[in-house]
């Protein structure tokens, strides 16, 4: 597919899909803000529910290139490393509003079509950005007597359990209600209380 059209395409799918949620977006809609014909839509996704998951995998490798393109992989310090995801995802919210928006409804999407789908596939995203995160870091720095991976087990699951506490705050607030430093400044309490738990 032609670039821009794509692009038309995925902008004005994602602000419907953001607005509306999944059931209630309208192709209609979507082909009449991209410029294009219902059929040209359909010979490029075949129907809804493949334009959905084609813009959820989409965004979510275009975010996925971008944190780990910009991430100093050489920093072997665990919780600096969180520290950069933080910021790097909250710069992307104020760069890209209309498709953290999308991405945010898609978390909390609760169609029976696409439910499932959506399941599986932030699974996998869940147990790459895992291996990617704790693949390579400075076993030295955590205390002598603490056994490393159930400590991993313990940091990944703070984090992760404060990052669903969020989007459950996020469920009734728009974006320009998000307050992504006080969010962050919370964040790194929570980090500061491990790493002081963990490291020597």
């Amino acid at each position: 597919m032609d670039p821009e059209k794509q692009e038309r395409i995925i902008n004005a799918a994602s602000k419907e899909f953001a607005q509306k949620g999944y059931d209630n977006a309208s192709t209609n809609e979507i082909v009449k803000e991209a410029g294009i014909s219902k059929g040209l839509l359909f010979h490029y996704f075949k129907n809804k529910k493949g334009l959905y998951l084609f813009i959820f995998d989409y965004l979510q490798e275009m975010f996925r290139e971008k944190i780990y393109e910009n991430i100093n992989w050489n920093e072997k310090d665990l919780f600096i490393r969180y520290r950069e995801i933080g910021l790097l995802k909250f710069e992307l919210i104020k760069s890209y509003p209309e498709t953290v928006n999308f991405i945010k409804v898609a978390y909390l999407e609760d169609s029976n079509e696409v439910k499932s789908d959506l399941e599986q596939r932030q699974n996998i995203l869940i147990a790459t950005a895992y291996q990617k995160l704790f693949s390579d870091f400075d076993h030295s720095k955590f205390k002598e007597n603490i056994d490393i991976n159930k400590a991993i087990q313990i940091i990944f699951w703070s984090m992760e359990g404060f990052a669903n506490q969020q989007q459950e705050k996020l469920k009734a607030l728009s974006m320009d209600q998000v307050n992504p430093e006080e969010t962050l400044v919370e964040m790194e309490s929570y980090l500061d209380m491990l790493k002081e738990a963990f490291y020597k």
